[in-house]
């Protein structure tokens, strides 16, 4: 392990091999593989979210510039660590792996983790670099604008030996976004993390989360992005990314979409278009569900949500891309969970229930 890191102690697997005191017989080698049972149900739940967790700095007033800001609320944020949560608050299996500083603020990000019931045995402290802020300006309109503070971060210095390997093999879901390819050695930790979910038989799922004052450049932002595309089973993206990754094309037209960003291994790619809701793009079908009415008050968060809730939904029916009227019914759900989302400030205070989720929808139906 790196000099100034630390992480959670890792479980051994070791424990569950016994030694035989004979040579085993074929009922014995299939008795041998039995302590692997005990981590099936845990295997066909669980999500492991990969990437940066942070501070978000947000204006107690909308519609002002940082400058003329009065004040601001501190609230948990980075995508992936959104995600692993709201997929923890509709009652999913959850874990978080990624890199924060060893400081107050680390130290209250691994406990919000906890406090939401999010495995934190992949999360790691630097001793030398501090976590990462972002102060995000609310406009009239909800919108956000970023400035990030990270000359390095911590989660820009996780290595591939940090990595908890035993954590990913015992995921169904292996999520992560496209900040962490950004700058070394996370960039590597990343890749390799993706291998070994891939080997280990993970679905993979994908969320560029565009930030382009993180890249060095939008064509960087463009290359990296894609560097990773085709790798993916399933792909969220937003109208924004669409026409950014395109060149400028239409987002709404289906044939830019199919032709230019659906790539033969994908499994499921969902397009959200905010208060108008979502598209979904299968090999065998494609179609559009309808947003939720909300009164919007931060939209930060409200795309994390919506993915934590697909990817809670499939992990519990992985065949759910295969079967349009769960999927629709699944993605009215998500797109419940980013209305909720949105009515509050910061991300991961404002992430649903599913409690709260279904007393939306039963209003809505009403």
């Amino acid at each position: 392990m790196p000099m100034g890191c630390g992480c959670f102690p890792r479980t051994s697997r070791k424990s569950s091999h016994l030694k035989l005191p004979r040579l085993p017989s074929m009922t014995d080698s299939i008795k041998s593989l039995s302590p692997r049972k005990k981590d099936a149900p845990e295997r066909s739940t669980l999500v492991v979210c990969f990437g940066e967790m942070l501070i978000d700095f947000v204006p107690t007033s909308a519609g002002v510039s940082l400058a003329d800001a009065e004040g601001f609320k501190k609230a948990a944020g980075g995508a992936p660590a959104n995600v692993a949560v709201g997929i923890s608050r509709l009652g999913g299996s959850a874990a978080f792996m990624g890199k924060v500083g060893a400081d107050e603020f680390g130290y209250m990000l691994s406990n919000i983790l906890k406090e939401n019931n999010v495995d934190n045995s992949g999360m790691c402290f630097d001793q030398h670099a501090r976590t990462a802020l972002a102060f995000v300006t609310l406009r009239s309109d909800g919108e956000r604008e970023f400035m990030f503070y990270r000359n390095p971060s911590a989660d820009m210095l996780l290595t591939k030996e940090e990595l908890n390997v035993d954590l990913i093999k015992k995921a169904n879901i292996f999520h992560y976004g496209s900040i962490s390819l950004i700058e070394e050695p996370c960039k590597s930790a990343h890749l390799a993390a993706m291998d070994v979910a891939k080997k280990a038989g993970c679905i993979l799922s994908y969320d560029p989360n565009l930030r382009l004052p993180l890249w060095p450049s939008a064509e960087a932002a463009q290359k990296g992005i894609m560097s990773i595309w085709n790798l993916a089973d399933i792909i969220k993206i937003s109208e924004e990314e669409i026409t950014f990754l395109t060149g400028g094309d239409d987002p709404y037209d289906d044939d830019v979409v199919l032709n230019k960003l659906y790539h033969p291994n994908l499994k499921l790619l969902l397009v959200t278009e905010g208060p108008a809701g979502c598209r979904y793009y299968t090999k065998e079908f494609k179609g559009k569900v309808a947003g939720i009415k909300a009164d919007c008050v931060d939209t930060t968060g409200a795309g994390d949500s919506f993915v934590g809730s697909v990817l809670n939904s499939l992990a519990s029916d992985p065949d759910l891309f295969k079967n349009e009227q769960r999927l629709k019914e699944a993605l009215k759900f998500a797109n419940a969970c980013g209305a909720i989302t949105v009515e509050k400030k910061g991300a991961i205070p404002a992430l649903p229930t599913k409690e709260a989720v279904h007393k939306v929808l039963s209003q809505t139906s009403a």
